[in-house]
């Protein structure tokens, strides 16, 4: 029976932790942006332009 006791303890203690956390979280702005990760996938990096990766290629082959 005590066993139970202790697990429930601890079991609570970690979720008040997690709460805490995340509260935490909240509080400091992690989940104030809302509009740039919908659009972030849609601007890629642009891609490097293939002639100048050919031109690398030519130029590290040569040597």
């Amino acid at each position: 029976m005590s066993v139970i006791i202790v697990l429930l303890l601890a079991s609570i203690g970690v979720a008040s932790l997690f709460l805490a956390a995340f509260l935490w979280s909240v509080k400091s702005g992690q989940y104030d942006d809302e509009q740039s990760p919908p659009l972030r996938m849609l601007f890629d990096a642009t891609l490097p332009d293939p002639m100048e990766v050919s031109a690398s290629r030519e130029n590290d082959a040569t040597k």
